[in-house]
């Protein structure tokens, strides 16, 4: 009997000094990331037969365990992964945003202060030094689009810096969990029992967890005790002890970017990078794809249309000197990019045609062997071109190289940029005030003889560029008696008015335009017979606005989207769209920070360490191990009562 006593007293005893030990060890990691309480698992000896009945020998310690609930821990992770990502992409937005909205640094104050000068030229044209406060708004104007662009391209240097580094997290994680999962596998394999390494277990998921904040993964559990790990589209992390990598890599489309591609043993294979979802990676590069470059091309469209349709009035006037008007700028050209794998040797070009037609997005240029297709990569939409170039596509012309080494080859592609140089590559042309255009480079004039009511307009020029050379031709209307029906009037070269050759004769409808060697006018009113209008070179008229008046209206036209935006209303487009990204990032981010936190409550009521909890657990083991040695002191006694009785 005192043997039995003396043994179940040894059990208790055991027991609860584990228990102490494992309190103990809960309170030392009452603040250690990702750490899971643990509990002693007890049960009952097997009970000695009797003939009083069954009499109990003890406990027997099963093993100790840790608090873990799967589901929530893996609900934690997805929320984590989704949390890293919002917040990384938001901070990224904001510096976009801070960037292009500026009220005073932004690109819109930048061209609203440049057509503000061309209304004063226009309102003094010969005035020289108004024409120096023009110039220096479009040099102004032509920095911040320069600046603006420069802070962008830096931002993108800055992702590709951040998209390394995490790269680098994501391998060093990998290959602790790899290294634990080796631990963890021979430590549960020397285990008689099959029990579990908590603390190894706790620190593999703290890792994973660490993981999920940079890329999104998928975690399956082994029957060995190890955990395999996966991202993207299925490729595999970790499996056992086995890390298989990523590495960054020159994109093979966009020498600018970096891809991600994944080290097989040291063979690197290409990834789909839109499958690269969650986490810190995954919102770098969503935020570079969606909203840095696209940005980069929408501010590249305003500064191209800006200085295209700046550049085109002014060609069509003349300047101080009468001569006529040169580019204003100098104009950005598209960027074009063969695929790393192409296995043709031909090069491509693009060439801005129509700037109206011009939109924000990249495109692939694809060769099937017979025909040539376009994937417009802002929305995916394919276009078949046919089989021929040139090509003319959404405001560019595709051709191949006069200088191509050879022909594509079938599955050979080309990423074209039309817009993202637009702002870093434009340029002020001109420096001398005398050179702006602020006149019209023809007149029209009535005679002062004329007895009718007959009146016609300055003029306007509407010959494509280069100006046809006709335009310097002086023209005269000389028209019919009004009396008969319907009148007339003959159309006459004058460069030699001694010699007059005619050029036509029309009935005249008041009103109506006429139009010949690239210019408009209009006559209104009834001439009488015999009346003469002239529409001649704009000789000595540095007084001229009318050119001017035109630039300066170029602010309030749709110049760009199809005629559906001005140069402002395009600039407004992309704050407004990255405002309201922005925002809404801000908005979720913050919820979805607020579901972690919650989860996170979750996951700690139940795996989470309660100090009154485990202080309580102390003074219980305590009183279990003072009761269970009181026990062993009382059967050691009785047991040496009993040798006393032999002697």
């Amino acid at each position: 009997m005192g043997s039995g006593l003396f043994g179940s007293a040894l059990s208790g005893m055991s027991a609860a000094q584990l228990g102490l030990s494992t309190t103990e060890h809960n309170i030392a990691n009452a603040g250690t990331p990702g750490f899971s309480r643990q509990v002693v698992e007890v049960t009952s000896q097997n009970p000695q037969s009797s003939g009083a009945g069954f009499i109990g020998q003890g406990v027997n310690v099963a093993g100790v365990k840790r608090i873990y609930d799967q589901f929530i821990s893996t609900q934690l992770l997805q929320e984590q992964s989704q949390a890293s990502y919002l917040t990384t992409y938001h901070t990224a937005l904001r510096q976009i945003d801070n960037l292009i909205a500026d009220p005073a640094a932004g690109a819109s104050p930048a061209m609203q202060q440049l057509f503000d000068a061309m209304n004063v030229v226009a309102s003094n044209p010969e005035s020289i030094p108004s024409r120096q406060a023009f110039l220096s708004s479009a040099q102004y104007a032509v920095n911040r689009f320069q600046a603006i662009d420069q802070r962008l391209t830096e931002i993108a240097d800055g992702i590709n810096g951040q998209i390394t580094s995490t790269v680098s997290a994501i391998n060093s994680y990998a290959q602790q969990i790899g290294i634990l999962n080796g631990n963890i596998k021979r430590a549960t394999g020397t285990s008689s029992q099959g029990l579990l390494p908590n603390d190894l277990m706790d620190q593999r998921d703290q890792l994973i967890s660490l993981l999920n904040k940079e890329i999104k993964a998928t975690v399956l559990r082994q029957p060995d005790g190890t955990t395999s790990v996966f991202i993207g589209s299925g490729q595999a992390l970790v499996v056992d002890e086995n890390v298989y990598g990523l590495q960054t890599a020159q994109s093979a489309s966009d020498p600018s970017k970096l891809d991600i591609v994944y080290n097989i043993n040291g063979q690197l294979a290409p990834i789909q990078q839109s499958n690269l979802q969650g986490g810190t990676l995954g919102a770098y590069l969503v935020f570079r794809d969606a909203s840095l470059e696209p940005s980069r091309n929408a501010l590249g469209r305003v500064a191209l249309g800006l200085a295209d349709r700046m550049n085109q009035q002014n060609q069509m006037g003349v300047d101080l000197g009468g001569v006529a008007g040169g580019k204003m700028f100098t104009m950005g050209t598209p960027r074009v990019n063969p695929a790393a794998i192409n296995t043709g040797g031909a090069t491509m070009t693009a060439t801005i045609v129509d700037v109206n037609a011009l939109t924000t997005s990249d495109y692939q240029l694809r060769f099937d062997g017979t025909d040539y297709s376009m994937l417009r990569l802002s929305d995916n939409i394919l276009t078949n071109l046919g089989p021929a170039l040139p090509v003319t596509f959404e405001g560019i012309t595709v051709d191949m190289s006069l200088t191509s080494l050879g022909t594509p080859a079938a599955g050979d592609t080309f990423i074209i940029r039309p817009t993202a140089d637009g702002a870093s590559a434009i340029r002020l042309a001109i420096s001398d005030p005398a050179k702006v255009a602020a006149a019209a480079p023809i007149r029209g004039n009535a005679a002062l003889a004329n007895m009718g009511t007959g009146r016609i307009t300055s003029g306007t020029v509407n010959a494509p560029l280069p100006l046809d050379p006709a335009l310097q031709t002086p023209v005269r209307f000389t028209f019919s008696d009004p009396l008969v029906v319907p009148q007339t009037y003959t159309v006459e070269d004058v460069t030699d008015p001694f010699n007059p050759v005619v050029m036509d004769m029309q009935n005249y409808v008041a009103g109506q335009n006429i139009t010949y060697n690239g210019w408009t006018v209009n006559i209104t009113g009834t001439p009488a017979s015999g009346d003469v209008f002239t529409v001649s070179p704009n000789t000595n008229a540095t007084g001229d606005n009318r050119n001017a008046l035109l630039m300066a209206t170029l602010q309030n036209q749709n110049s760009l989207s199809n005629g559906t935006a001005t140069f402002q209303a395009a600039y407004g487009q992309l704050v407004g769209l990255i405002g309201t990204r922005t925002h809404e990032m801000d908005v979720t981010s913050q919820a979805q920070a607020n579901m972690v936190t919650e989860t996170m409550k979750q996951r700690e009521s139940i795996s989470g360490v309660n100090l009154d909890e485990e202080a309580a657990n102390l003074m219980r083991y305590q009183k279990a191990y003072q009761a269970a040695a009181k026990a062993v002191q009382i059967a050691s006694t009785l047991f040496d009562e009993l040798l006393s009785l032999g002697r």
